[in-house]
């Protein structure tokens, strides 16, 4: 259906991809593996129109093909899920599925109910009980990847390519995408699927093709291939998992928090977070769990000082019983946030790596009231080192690197501010085992050095490989706290799924 010939872009500096040779046959699911900055997404930017300036040709049904723009290569019969949300905030989610494709009366104008009915029943499909008219900006990242596939959905295509189409979704949503993509391969259409969940590769793939350093490698059929040889074709040799020693220590409480509430910002009768009450001890990785809308961000965000008009209870650093007006009062008491999405809220794209790293750390580096070149540079250059950040050199625009790099980036701004407790969220979304690899040791390697952590996952495993205590959220309740060699994956999903949902069901 679809072919790649001897494919090379290079950006400035840097070479994405090299030569590369791949082919997407109608009827099957195709895995594209590798490590972030392998080569992947760029790859999939070039055969969906994004990227027309490249070398080498791409074949389409037999035929050659290049593509200008996005639309051209819709009009072709190719559409793409974004890893990177390609969304208007403040559009909807109607206009959102439309923009561009707008359904017009026979007069000119907008066909508001049509275009209203289509996206209703592209929700239905994707089970997003949601209202079309709801603006994108009022959604969470995992309804927003939803809204992202209805857009693919909307264009009848005969090749559809899925950039980590389940970074940021539930378990059921990702049920319901695996039946929406068997039926898409019963309809005879050529899926491309990137994904660094590698277990679901057995589930839902035909045959993989493997690239690494910007290089096509092997390519084969999924039957026969287990984990470790899948992860051994990415980066090239073995990885060894890695786990919290577990241990009998009891940790000297860093933060401590007692019926912390937060009112909803629209029904104000409603609270988002209820009366919860925890502690993370100086040494400590807390993990915490729930489904999407428990309450798991807009607990970070409080703790951050980003809700102070609508939250209440107390929170203590060492002790001290501490009130954030602003997240600059956060960070001055020695908290960190790293975002959920580092895109959006982590990074300024299109300033280079030096400059983003230094954004915390400025009163650090300045001298007599200005900045020190020197100094800036030599603090990127520290923590390019120690997080071993992929770049060719600190001047790099962030925005060039793939996401795993980008995602140490936003460590590196946070360390450099030398926090006492350092929460992450969703640390790992949508980058590669190697890469998550090196987050969890330096995870490990913090919290060995005193620093509290509070890390929230939608991954189970990694819940477990890096806690050393487990907190569940439901509907912004704590439902269970567990030390990690008590909990199971069963006993912590039991803990997220909501309790009148279980006495409904029992009913």
């Amino acid at each position: 259906m679809l072919v790649a010939e001897n494919i090379t872009k290079r950006f400035t500096g840097v070479t994405a991809l090299d030569n590369v040779c791949l082919e997407f046959p109608a009827g099957q699911v195709t895995a594209v593996i590798g490590e972030n900055g392998a080569g992947k997404s760029t790859l999939m930017k070039i055969l969906s129109g994004v990227y027309s300036d490249y070398e080498g040709q791409i074949r389409f049904k037999g035929q050659p093909v290049r593509f200008d723009s996005i639309r051209d290569a819709q009009a072709c019969g190719i559409a793409i899920i974004h890893q990177e949300l390609n969304l208007i905030p403040y559009l909807s989610i109607q206009e959102n599925i439309f923009l561009g494709r707008e359904i017009t009366t026979r007069w000119g104008t907008l066909d508001q109910k049509a275009m209203r009915l289509k996206s209703q029943e592209l929700l239905e499909k994707l089970k997003l009980d949601i209202d079309p008219n709801t603006l994108i900006v009022d959604l969470k990242v995992g309804q927003q990847q939803v809204v992202e596939i209805a857009k693919a959905l909307l264009v009848e295509s005969a090749v559809i390519i899925m950039d980590e189409p389940t970074s940021a979704i539930s378990e059921s949503e990702v049920a319901v995408l695996f039946g929406i993509i068997n039926d898409l391969r019963a309809e005879n259409k050529a899926i491309v699927y990137i994904s660094h969940k590698l277990d679901e590769l057995f589930t839902i793939a035909d045959r993989y093709v493997v690239l690494r350093d910007g290089k096509s490698i092997e390519s084969g059929i999924m039957t026969g291939i287990d984990h470790d040889t899948l992860i051994r074709k990415m980066v090239g040799r073995d990885l060894t998992g890695i786990r919290r020693q577990l241990t009998e220590q009891v940790y000297e409480p860093l933060l401590t928090v007692e019926k912390l509430c937060l009112k909803h910002p629209v029904r104000t009768n409603e609270n988002q977070l209820n009366d919860l009450s925890f502690i993370v001890g100086r040494g400590e990785v807390v993990g915490m769990f729930g489904l999407m809308g428990a309450g798991r961000t807009e607990l970070l965000e409080t703790l951050f000082g980003l809700h102070p008009k609508r939250a209440s209870g107390s929170v203590s650093i060492d002790n001290q019983t501490v009130k954030f007006s602003e997240p600059a009062d956060a960070i001055r008491a020695g908290l960190a946030l790293v975002p959920e999405d580092r895109k959006k809220d982590g990074l300024v794209l299109g300033m280079d790596v030096q400059t983003n790293i230094s954004l915390t750390a400025l009163s650090a580096i300045e001298r007599a009231g200005f900045l020190s070149q020197q100094k800036e540079t030599t603090l990127a250059k520290k923590y390019i080192a120690d997080l071993r950040i992929k770049t060719p050199s600190e001047k790099q625009t962030a925005k060039n690197l793939s996401g795993g790099n980008q995602q140490k980036i936003v460590l590196s701004k946070w360390l450099a501010t030398h926090p006492k407790l350092l929460m992450l969220d969703e640390p790992t979304r949508g980058i590669d085992v190697n890469a998550k690899n090196e987050i969890y040791k330096l995870i490990l390697q913090l919290a060995d050095e005193g620093m509290g952590i509070l890390v929230v996952s939608s991954e189970l495993p990694e819940i477990l490989a890096i806690s050393d205590r487990i907190l569940v959220l439901c509907d912004g309740v704590l439902t269970a706290e567990m030390a990690v060699q008590d909990a199971s994956e069963d006993s912590i999903l039991k803990a997220a799924i909501s309790v009148t949902v279980s006495e409904s069901a029992n009913e």
